[in-house]
């Protein structure tokens, strides 16, 4: 039970039921001969499925409690909806209802308001595509254009626009050591410095082994990403990293 670390306001989920197959099996049944209890048995007892679901989205916000009923949304559905015909476990039929329900729900209330009309293109886009899949090729969004009669660039754009926002400081490498976050990989083109702030860098720098100057001077001067510097001194971009941060602490000791 201790997988299920997920903490819901007025739930306590270390003591919600598991039910096995055969018992599902068997309430499907009531519910097929209008049982009262038996919807709501089957509901209760697959509460762990939409916490499972909800651990992918504990770190991605503040509080899961609006998430657990928007999952307990599509595990309803997916239990109205099962047929026990389908040979397949419920876990198998409900788990891809709760995730898109609750993807669904991330992607209409978030902060990044998209325009309904890109919306509209994304959606006719990907049905489309599933449309054209049939026939065993997938699509480009070139020939997805032209079916809708739009720019690719638009098309491309509008799917773009379901992508969830990811944080700069998102974690995408750990070599046991120093984390590389996704700013790491970004390119920093545009420095602006103020005379003094120039000023004090210049003497800071002159602290510095010309190994770390160098290093600082593509990163935040000419605009190299990590990894371009990493391929080119033929060292790893977890090193480029380690030197990076060494040179801005011991910069940070003279300029206070």
């Amino acid at each position: 039970m201790s997988r299920h670390k997920v903490e819901i306001t007025g739930v306590n989920t270390a003591n919600i039921k598991v039910l096995t197959n055969d018992e599902m099996l068997i309430l499907f049944e009531k519910m097929k001969n209008n049982d009262p209890f038996a919807r709501e048995d089957l509901i209760s007892g697959n509460l762990k499925l939409v916490l499972s679901i909800l651990k992918k989205f504990s770190g991605k916000v503040d509080n899961l409690d609006d998430l657990f009923q928007v999952g307990c949304l599509g595990l309803v559905k997916a239990i109205d909806n099962f047929d026990t015909s389908y040979n397949v476990k419920l876990s198998t039929y409900a788990c891809p209802m709760i995730e898109g329900e609750i993807k669904r729900y991330l992607r209409d209330n978030s902060s990044l308001r998209i325009s309904r009309s890109i919306k509209d293109l994304a959606y006719k886009s990907l049905k489309l595509k599933e449309e054209l899949l049939i026939d065993g090729k997938e699509p480009t969004n070139k020939e997805i254009a032209s079916k809708l009669g739009v720019s690719e660039y638009e098309v491309v754009t509008a799917l773009e626009s379901l992508r969830e926002p990811v944080s700069m400081y998102e974690p995408i490498y750990n070599d046991g050591g120093d984390t590389i976050y996704l700013y790491d990989q970004i390119a920093n083109k545009e420095e602006e410095y103020g005379l003094d702030s120039k000023i004090a860098l210049d003497k800071a720098m002159n602290n510095l082994k010309d190994r770390e100057i160098n290093i600082l001077k593509e990163r935040f001067i000419v605009g190299k990403t990590q990894m371009e510097i990493a391929e080119e001194l033929g060292i790893s971009q977890a090193q480029i990293s380690r030197i990076e941060k060494s040179a801005i602490n011991s910069i940070k000791k003279y300029i206070k």
